[in-house]
């Protein structure tokens, strides 16, 4: 890095734009001054969009942003801003539009050239220093663009026109066509036979991509539900291969835990380095749902192994989540994670290396750039026989080798770690683990979820209860968006049903009454409140991508909430939703996965159950373990000790004259206010939960 140059970005927060303040690119952060500098000296705009742990970002900032000669031409001839997707999405999602409008395929770093007003002309993402890969030179792109901005100024206003026309069209939802009563599960079932039918029954997961596979954990929760309803097995034995085929491949770290982004093959072996908060909270909570369904232990495990290494490099002092860690090390992809074979004979000596090396599939040629990136392809019993060792030794063994490798690995200079905390993927990484405590009962995962959730409300929350989207060194800033609020206020209802703490259904109502009062609409709701910054245009998306949208998040916190305070006019802000997305719903779930499993819940009856017990008695006991160990996607628990429920009403009407009958743990199970009659055995209570035709 030339320290030489340094420009507006010093002063900001983010590690992104801290990595090009040294760029002898003149950048400014978004903001009111590069659009007057524009405006005044006729320019065009550059607004560059990545994130840190971006490899291509890196690749496009030390060919071409770090030029002095490329700088200087965006210097001479353009107003150049950089952009933190990860900060702002509203303004990334805008741009994205434009760039898909021209009939490419998104992706980052994302380069668009808009005008003084803010209205996008010209987009693409990496471009090269030289021409290559069918792609054109940046400073061919920036020549052409500076001819077109200074002599036809007539075809950038009519290109400018054309993409904000497309852009806004492509925000609009049809006029819906179903109603509520047309909703049914024909839709899930739909889902799940198109993702059956893009199974790879090889390699596992599903084929969508030419080449990658990316995490499909929320199409998996899906279809857990599909199976748990149907009994369809082909539904869970998908969501099982394809959740160990990631465990076992180079997508997850064999050694310090934890999924990367994506996988660069069909196999789930060459992964694109990188760690998403986002990622590994939506795989542990697949996992721990599959533990839920299927009683099998190394699901639970695997869950584990990934809050581990959450535990240990991806929580702050004050335990909160950082964002990302990098795929490059001294500037190499993968260097960090990939061995060679004497490295590791070397580290772990003979009788170890003697079952890691086969375990693992280490060899002398290796399986990426001649180093070896690890992976499994049997299980412990498997290589037990192969080696005619007990499975004892084999586990044992290799927990000695792993631990050994991870301290060797510690000494290698690590990627960067995107160490900003955002609201909403803490939001999902809290659901993650309350749900893993509650499964698991264990209280400490419960209080580092509970831990996290603390610092997001005393240090992301104003006083007049607006969410804050990212802090980082001190500072908390941006205003939040819709997933924000409903990412917190589904974490809140997971929290009260590991701890039946009153306090966080008061925090999940407060938090959807803010949406309720800044991001609705006629439907569903604004991605951006009504007071924030005003951009081209204000979004609606229902779309779950690599992580779910905020309108998913809010309907599955409408309805939890709905349920818990006895509030049918929560229930009906759900359903908008619903309706705004009904044709996204009934025919292609595939691109809702996450609403699918909200739907789930209100399809399969929304079932409110109330459940009173006595202190240190074990038939309380037996009822609690029942509805936190086994999975019950159609239903939501309140729960309270016989000499609290008095003071818990107010905060949880749903427990109103519920009271322990025949001297035992007594659950009611109820819809819309009218129970069923009580009962006072975990049997007879799963018994009243399972679906019913209507």
């Amino acid at each position: 890095m030339n320290e030489t140059h340094t420009n507006q970005l010093i002063h900001e927060k983010s590690p992104y734009l801290l990595q090009h303040a040294h760029n002898p690119v003149n950048w400014f952060p978004w903001g009111e001054e590069p659009f007057k500098i524009a405006q005044e000296k006729n320019l065009p705009l550059l607004v560059s969009i990545g994130y840190a742990t971006c490899h291509w970002c890196h690749v496009m900032e030390r060919e071409s942003f770090e030029d002095p000669d490329l700088a200087k031409l965006l210097n001479d001839h353009f107003v150049s801003i950089k952009i933190d997707r990860e900060e702002r999405p509203d303004i990334d999602s805008i741009y994205m539009k434009a760039i898909q409008a021209m009939g490419q395929q998104g992706g980052w770093p994302l380069n668009v050239f808009i005008t003084p007003k803010g209205i996008p002309f010209y987009s693409g993402t990496y471009f090269p220093p030289e021409k290559r890969f069918n792609l054109p030179s940046f400073t061919d792109v920036l020549i052409f663009l500076t001819k077109t901005w200074l002599n036809e100024p007539a075809k950038v206003k009519k290109q400018s026109e054309v993409l904000a026309t497309a852009i806004r069209e492509s925000s609009q939802h049809e006029a819906t066509t179903g109603t509520i009563e047309t909703l049914d599960f024909d839709g899930e079932d739909k889902a799940a036979n198109l993702y059956e039918s893009h199974y790879d029954n090889l390699n596992h997961g599903f084929r969508f991509q030419p080449q990658n596979k990316f995490p499909p954990s929320m199409g998996l929760s899906m279809l857990l539900r599909h199976y748990h309803r149907t009994g369809t097995t082909s539904s869970l034995e998908m969501t099982k291969s394809t959740l160990r085929a990631m465990k076992w491949g180079g997508i997850c770290d064999q050694i310090g835990g934890g999924l990367s982004r994506y996988s660069t093959d069909y196999k789930w072996l060459v992964p694109h380095f990188e760690k998403m908060l986002y990622d590994n909270s939506l795989f542990v909570t697949a996992l721990i749902e599959t533990f839920q369904v299927t009683g099998q232990q190394e699901f639970s495990d695997y869950a584990n192994d990934t809050l581990q290494y959450i535990d240990r490099d991806m929580t702050s002092e004050e335990g909160a989540f950082f964002s990302a860690e990098d795929a490059d090390s001294e500037g190499v992809e993968g260097k960090f994670y990939v061995w060679s074979k004497e490295e590791v004979e070397s580290i772990l000596g003979r009788q170890t290396s003697f079952i890691a090396i086969p375990f693992y599939n280490i060899s002398q040629e290796g399986n990426f750039e001649q180093k070896n990136i690890l992976n499994q392809t049997r299980t412990y019993q498997e290589l037990a026989k192969e080696l005619g060792l007990t499975e004892d030794t084999i586990i044992t063994e290799l927990n000695t080798a792993r631990k050994k490798l991870l301290q060797e690995r510690n000494k290698r200079v690590r990627p960067l770690l995107d160490d900003k905390v955002l609201t909403s993927w803490n939001g999902l990484m809290i659901s993650a683990m309350a749900k893993t405590g509650r499964v698991l009962e264990d209280m400490n995962r419960i209080a580092k979820a509970e831990k996290a959730m603390k610092f997001i409300l005393s240090t992301l929350k104003t006083p007049e209860g607006k969410l804050l989207r990212r802090f980082r060194e001190g500072e908390a800033r941006y205003d939040g968006y819709l997933f924000d609020y409903s990412s917190i206020a589904v974490a809140c209802l997971e929290l009260y049903e590991a701890t039946y703490d009153t306090k966080y259904i008061l925090e999940a109502r407060g938090l959807m009454q803010t949406v309720e009062e800044k991001f609705a609409s006629d439907g569903a709701y604004y991605e951006t409140a009504i007071d924030a910054e005003k951009l081209i245009i204000r979004q609606i998306s229902g779309y779950d991508g690599v992580e779910p949208s905020g309108n998913s998040n809010a309907s599955l916190a409408f309805l939890k909430l709905g349920a818990y305070l006895a509030n049918p006019g929560l229930i009906k802000c759900a359903e908008k939703i619903f309706l705004a997305f009904h044709k996204d719903l009934t025919e292609y779930g595939m691109n809702s996965s996450f609403m699918m499993q909200a739907l789930h819940l209100y399809l399969g009856g929304l079932k409110e159950v109330a459940i009173i017990g006595k202190r240190n008695d074990p038939s309380t006991k037996e009822m609690l373990k029942t509805i936190r160990s086994q999975f019950f996607p159609n239903a939501v628990f309140a729960f309270s000790y016989e000499d609290e429920v008095v003071k818990k009403i107010a905060d949880v009407p749903l427990l109103a004259e519920k009271k322990i009958i025949g001297g035992k743990a007594t659950a009611y199970v109820c819809r819309l206010g009218t129970c069923l009659a009580p009962v006072n055995s975990p049997e007879d209570l799963v018994n009243l939960l399972k679906y019913k035709e209507n």
